[in-house]
């Protein structure tokens, strides 16, 4: 998979090289009843994100989407429960699960202290699962989060187990990249996570190479006429001190990573991008000071910008590339870019990525 922009990867490439971020998946895999979905959990951090919320931002590029808690993030600009990921019809379920597992760490929530913000985002796997069985449960969700770990899997998991990026299998795909501070010292990093299910086939570039169209003037993948009906869901972290309004611009960003990648955010996709910072937490409680925080410069955001845009281009081929091939409801097939790309010579692969040169 080649290297997206100039810009250093952290030692994992992904979303969890931000300190103190987790991830983890409950993938339901069950072919006989045409089910295959799941739930990923993003932690900001090991603490209570409810008492100790995290700064946050929202950008949505078309809003053809059914997510839940946006609107509160977008207005408070934080974030009070940990990220969840899943399908299109489990979103309540999910939801619920969140709201429950915080009461129970704090009885007085929706009493004397606030109601929780549950955040539960989705994509549409209904090409490869049958979303009808409303298969997602309480119980996985919590396992996705007592699996959050630095180290994750990639590809066709948790919630990306039934996606479509492309026409090809999509999924979980993450990556990272380090930002020097003025004196040249890697100091901070952004990290992507993404639940790519969006895209036409023609439409993918990979690194700058028209991709798609070369599958499908080989017959490796099929032609499409129908418009698109598919979302993707970027998560961008920083440990960089920004607050929520740069968090918002900050996650804008993402969009020219997805554009990179070919999408053009169609009328029937749901592209939402979501930012938050792990430098500082704001309490829940009104009794409990507010921090005063040294922000980071407007003027110094640029690079962070690019960092936005690479890591979500980056993540969404590594969606890609670690996907696996599904065969899933009514004998619908993704196949994965690694499988299909094994029976192309290497040389010719190797040189629709080489840089172009005049």
């Amino acid at each position: 998979m080649p290297h997206i922009g100039v810009l250093p990867a952290g030692a994992r490439d992904a979303i969890t090289d931000v300190a103190g971020v987790t991830v983890g998946h409950a993938t339901l895999d069950d072919p006989r009843q045409d089910v295959h979905t799941g739930v990923t959990v993003v932690r900001p951090h090991a603490g209570s994100p409810y008492l100790q919320r995290v700064p946050a931002g929202v950008a949505v590029l078309n809003g053809f989407g059914k997510s839940l808690g946006l609107m509160q993030v977008e207005e408070l600009g934080v974030l009070e429960s940990p990220i969840a990921l899943t399908n299109t019809y489990a979103v309540p379920a999910v939801a619920e699960a969140q709201m429950r597992q915080c009461i129970a760490a704090h009885p007085e929530c929706s009493r004397s202290w606030p109601s929780l913000n549950p955040l539960v985002l989705e994509c549409n796997d209904g090409f490869l699962s049958d979303m009808q069985r409303f298969a997602v449960v309480e119980a996985d969700y919590l396992t996705a989060w007592q699996a959050a770990a630095e180290d994750f899997a990639q590809g066709a998991v948790g919630a990306g187990r039934g996606m479509s990026c492309h026409g090809l299998k999509g999924g979980i795909g993450s990556a990272s990249r380090r930002i020097a501070d003025e004196s040249g010292v890697l100091r901070w990093t952004v990290g992507a996570l993404v639940l790519s299910n969006q895209g036409r086939p023609e439409q993918l570039q990979v690194a700058g190479r028209p991709v798609g169209a070369w599958l499908q003037q080989a017959g490796t993948t099929a032609a499409s006429t129908a418009p698109e009906r598919g979302s993707i869901i970027m998560l961008l972290a920083t440990d960089a001190p920004l607050d929520a309004r740069q968090l918002r611009r900050l996650a804008l960003r993402a969009g020219a990573g997805l554009a990179r990648t070919g999408s053009v955010f169609g009328h029937g996709s749901g592209d939402i991008a979501l930012a938050f910072s792990t430098a500082y937490t704001l309490p829940q409680l009104a009794a409990e000071p507010m921090p005063a925080v040294a922000l980071l410069h407007d003027a110094r955001l640029d690079p962070f910008f690019q960092a936005a845009a690479d890591s979500v281009e980056q993540a969404i081929l590594s969606s890609l590339w670690h996907a696996a091939t599904v065969r899933g409801r009514a004998g619908h097939v993704r196949r994965g870019l690694g499988e299909l790309l094994a029976g192309w010579p290497a040389d010719a692969f190797t040189r629709s990525l080489l840089p172009i040169t005049t």
